[in-house]
């Protein structure tokens, strides 16, 4: 069988396990939905939880609280790629 014909065959085998999944995959994106926004979410709200303390404790002419910010942020959107990624290759 040629290389095309596989992938042919294996792209009509997942659109018929997706449409005989329909119920589970509404639930699945939802599911998804929910943990790339917490995994944003999370990260984020502790280093800005940590800027602000450093900021407070320790005031300066840079602000800690925006900087850690921008890197809790950051860091959420690497995690949260780091999930879809893993998801996305298990089916």
């Amino acid at each position: 069988m040629d290389d095309l014909t596989q992938k042919v065959r294996r792209k009509e085998e997942r659109k018929i396990r997706a449409r005989a999944n329909q119920d589970r995959s509404v639930w699945l994106g939802l599911g998804m939905f929910g943990l790339v926004g917490w995994s944003v979410a999370i990260p984020t709200l502790i280093f800005l939880g940590i800027g602000i303390w450093v900021d407070r404790k320790w005031p300066s002419q840079y602000s800690w609280t925006l900087m850690l910010l921008v890197i809790g942020v950051v860091i959420g959107c690497w995690n949260a790629w780091y999930w879809v990624k893993k998801q996305s290759r298990e089916e």
